[in-house]
């Protein structure tokens, strides 16, 4: 017999190299919900270490097949005192003839709050109250007519007077069994009848209920889904704005220290060239600067005038604008302006290509 802790590590093995798989033969689950699936694994196998998981072949309504994991084995199950290992059988008022089990356990899913212990627990209960089991009398071949009594007046159920058959629940041997009272015969009690169907028309509208509760908070959900979708939409477009500003603001602040260290440099300049001006009295502005050659001379003059051509634009604009110059004279002497910047411009270009 393998050691319950050998099994339960040996579990722990299997599902941790199955879960991890990668490439075309890795398991359909999403990543986030792997981990989840482990821990019910194991949990359940913990719990009911009749069964086992492995992987195996799932067929969708749709006919598609996938391989997914499974709990192979049988839930125990009490019946008068006695626990029983039986297969879920089809002939089940909790089993359809494919085979399917509905119980409302598993309408009631609630991911990720529900899980596969609950579930287990919850099956072996309901086959426990309604167990597929049955008795019956089969003929005596002894020829005494005279019955032997039976000392026992009170016999408890005993494992040993069932035998099971090849759909996988127990028969009664030779020796007779009293009827179950778990069995629904014609004989039942009014009382119990409708004592059922109460029950059963209770369940029904919980069950609603609880369906209704949970469309209208996938409504909701999706809603909020929306709404969050939205806001981290805006939350990118808010971070890429500060990001920009931010560059922007460093930007600035580079041109700002390059602006002041001109500043020095010219007000260090004007301090110490601000007694020479007095020595020279009356100073041509247009003699300050002494051009070392004719190209230079000439690409000063051409950028002075450049400059003093878009100075009497922009003041034309204002002109214009407050209505001091009319429109067909504005347009003029835009016009001749505009072909003098040009020329002063192509000229500019040539001498600096020189």
């Amino acid at each position: 017999m393998v050691p319950p802790a050998a099994t339960q590590q040996a579990t722990q093995q299997f599902l941790s190299s199955v879960l991890s798989q990668r490439g075309p033969s890795c398991l359909p689950y999403t990543e986030d919900t792997k981990w989840l699936i482990r821990q019910h694994l194991l949990s359940l196998v913990s719990s009911y270490p009749s069964l086992d998981p492995k992987t195996a072949s799932f067929t969708h309504n749709d006919g598609r097949c996938v391989n997914l994991l499974q709990a192979d084995g049988t839930i125990p199950m009490t019946f008068q005192g006695v626990t029983y290992n039986i297969p879920i059988i089809r002939h089940h008022p909790h089993v359809n003839p494919s085979g399917l089990v509905s119980v409302p356990y598993l309408h009631n899913w609630v991911y990720p709050s529900s899980n596969l212990v609950d579930l287990v627990r919850e099956l072996s209960a309901l086959f426990g109250r309604d167990p597929p089991l049955y008795s019956q009398r089969r003929p005596s071949n002894n020829p005494n007519p005279n019955p032997i009594p039976n000392p026992n007046p009170n016999p408890g159920p005993n494992p040993n007077n069932y035998s099971f058959g090849s759909v996988g629940y127990p028969r009664p041997l030779a020796r007779p069994y009293p009827a179950s009272p778990y069995s629904r015969t014609q004989t039942d009690d009014a009382s119990e009848v409708y004592k059922r169907n109460a029950i059963s028309k209770i369940v029904e509208a919980v069950h609603g209920d609880v369906l209704e509760m949970r469309k209208q908070r996938g409504v909701e959900m999706e809603g909020l889904f929306t709404a969050q979708a939205l806001l981290k939409s805006r939350e990118d477009e808010i971070n890429k704005g500060l990001k920009e500003m931010q560059d922007e603001k460093e930007g600035l602040e580079a041109q700002l220290q390059v602006v002041l260290m001109n500043t020095d440099v010219v007000e260090s300049w004007v301090r110490e060239n601000e007694g020479k001006i007095c020595k020279l009295g009356d100073l041509d502005v247009d003699k300050v600067f002494d051009c070392a050659e004719s190209l230079s001379k000439q690409m000063l003059e051409c950028t002075a005038s450049d400059l003093a051509i878009e100075d009497v634009v922009y003041s034309l604009d204002k002109a214009v604008q407050e209505g001091a110059v009319p429109f067909d004279q504005y347009l003029r002497n835009v016009r001749l302006l505009s072909r003098e910047q040009f020329f002063q411009r192509a000229t500019a270009a040539k001498v600096r290509a020189a």
